[in-house]
């Protein structure tokens, strides 16, 4: 927790001198178009890596596969977003590095590897979850429709009774 309050204190005083510096180095104008200029650029990148990531999450969940490593690309892409739409030139380096491929797949495969994902669903609700890559245990085929997995039981105390009907069916007379 204080290792927080001290990043959001020290970033934007940081990113506030770096911007006053580039400032009187090439005047306010310049800077603020500069700031928004990486907000837009970064923010166009952002839909096509966003994309991309959607539809390889796709493609490995029709074949069977748990997208663990597209699902932390994902949250990636998303702080990077945030980075990128906050003004600083530190904040936007940071979204660009993780919003260039090479260089998020390697930290999301090492987020998945250190199990940070498991650390937080257990932090969460007590339940624990896991990610895993690799293709389903079960092999349904392709093509034969929709696989819906579960158990049904029914409860004889819960079953409603309808008078008249089930009466008829049992024997029982009114």
């Amino acid at each position: 927790m204080r290792f927080l309050l001290i990043f959001f204190i020290v970033v934007p005083l940081t990113e506030m001198m770096l911007l006053f510096e580039v400032s009187d180095l090439i005047g306010g104008f310049p800077t603020l178009i500069l700031v928004v200029a990486t907000a837009v650029i970064g923010v166009q990148i952002l839909k096509r890596q966003g994309l991309s990531t959607l539809l390889r999450a796709n493609q490995r969940l029709q074949s069977g596969e748990l997208p663990a490593q597209e699902i932390i690309e994902g949250m990636l892409l998303a702080g990077a977003g945030a980075l990128l739409l906050t003004p600083g030139f530190i904040t936007d380096t940071i979204g660009f590095i993780l919003l260039t491929g090479p260089l998020r797949r390697p930290l999301a495969r090492r987020i998945i590897r250190a199990g940070v994902m498991n650390t937080l669903a257990r932090g969460h609700g007590g339940s624990s979850f896991s990610f895993r890559s690799g293709t389903s245990s079960r092999d349904y085929g392709a093509g034969n429709g929709n696989v819906y997995e579960g158990e049904y039981t029914e409860d004889a105390r819960s079953t409603p009774k309808l008078p008249g009907i089930d009466d008829e069916h049992s024997g029982k007379q009114p």
